[in-house]
């Protein structure tokens, strides 16, 4: 059960709402709208096959808007910034550069952005996060921002989105079933003692395992059946790899704070709590998104290892 480099990027959620016709049933969820023409949606997600390398989850152009849909197992208030960077991206695909320069005003879709939000860390229904929120001076009025709609669709939450998204609703009790089949799993192998290394193929058989059972219970329950028993061995390899993810991340937030501090005070983020948990976010979102899993794998064990790849980021970004 292999997967190629490229497609490790990809979530179950990217790859459920591909589909044009479940994609439009979102859109006409979270817009409380009844449109029924999936072929009027034009795709514009980034796939990372350009010279800049890019890769968003979802962007699309509809009824005169450019809806940007990203999918977070993380609060991370970065993603303004993220998001300013696809936006920016996709228009520069759409619009020609030539016309910028014109004396008459173009026409542009309405940007929307919009990030579903699934982990495990607490976070209320609906969470705004601003670019402007990110800026070194603090302005009344700042002279660009963007602003991100985060929405959990965690169980037991939005439920009126949920009523009205039967593949949102579908998707969050999946979620909902691989981790509880995770956790037993877990509590049936408590010999081992950090389930997220996947330097060990047993415990990534055991999450494996986990996750298929987790499909089985769904395809025999009719949720998500159809994409389940189509997708169900890339689902389950994207599902190792997002748990694994997912888990760095909390428990990134839970125990490692302290070294998060140090470390972001030697690098220049300054000192204390928040801007060590600040400082130790914005360096794994760069490895997550570079495809660099075993580095926050080893990262994490191996406080050394940490420092050098801080010195890697802040060189990467001083290039930049």
């Amino acid at each position: 059960m292999k997967i190629d480099n490229q497609k490790y990027k990809d979530t179950v959620f990217r790859k459920l709402f591909h589909d044009k016709r479940r994609l439009l049933e979102l859109y006409n969820g979270v817009n409380h709208s009844n449109y029924d023409n999936p072929d009027d949606l034009e795709i514009t997600t980034l796939e990372g096959n350009t010279f800049l390398n890019m890769k968003n989850d979802l962007s699309f152009i509809f009824d005169y808007e450019l809806s940007l849909y990203e999918h977070q197992s993380s609060p991370c208030p970065n993603i303004p910034l993220r998001d300013l960077e696809y936006v920016a991206s996709i228009y520069k695909r759409i619009v020609p550069t030539e016309e910028t320069y014109k004396s008459h005003a173009i026409s542009i879709p309405t940007p929307r952005f919009i990030t579903f939000y699934n982990g495990t860390i607490k976070l209320e229904d609906v969470k705004i996060y601003k670019l402007s929120d990110l800026f070194a001076k603090k302005t009344d009025n700042p002279e660009l921002d963007l602003i991100v709609k985060v929405i959990n669709i965690n169980e037991g939450h939005n439920k009126e989105l949920m009523e009205d998204c039967k593949t949102l609703k579908e998707y969050s009790i999946f979620v909902s079933k691989v981790r509880k089949c995770i956790k037993e799993a877990k509590e049936r192998n408590k010999e081992m003692n950090d389930i997220i290394d996947m330097n060990d193929i047993t415990q990534k058989e055991v999450v494996s395992s986990a996750i298929s059972r987790a499909i089985d219970e769904c395809i025999s329950e009719n949720i998500l059946k159809d994409f389940l028993l189509e997708n169900k061995e890339e689902v389950i390899e994207m599902g190792v790899l997002g748990y694994s993810a997912e888990r760095h991340l909390q428990v990134i937030q839970e125990e490692s704070y302290e070294d998060g501090v140090k470390a972001g005070y030697d690098k220049g983020y300054g000192n204390g709590y928040d801007k060590g948990e600040k400082a130790l976010a914005e360096l794994y979102d760069w490895l997550f998104e570079n495809n660099r899993v075993s580095d926050v794998q080893k990262a994490n064990k191996d406080s050394k290892y940490r420092k050098d790849l801080f010195d890697e980021y802040i060189a990467s970004k001083n290039k930049n």
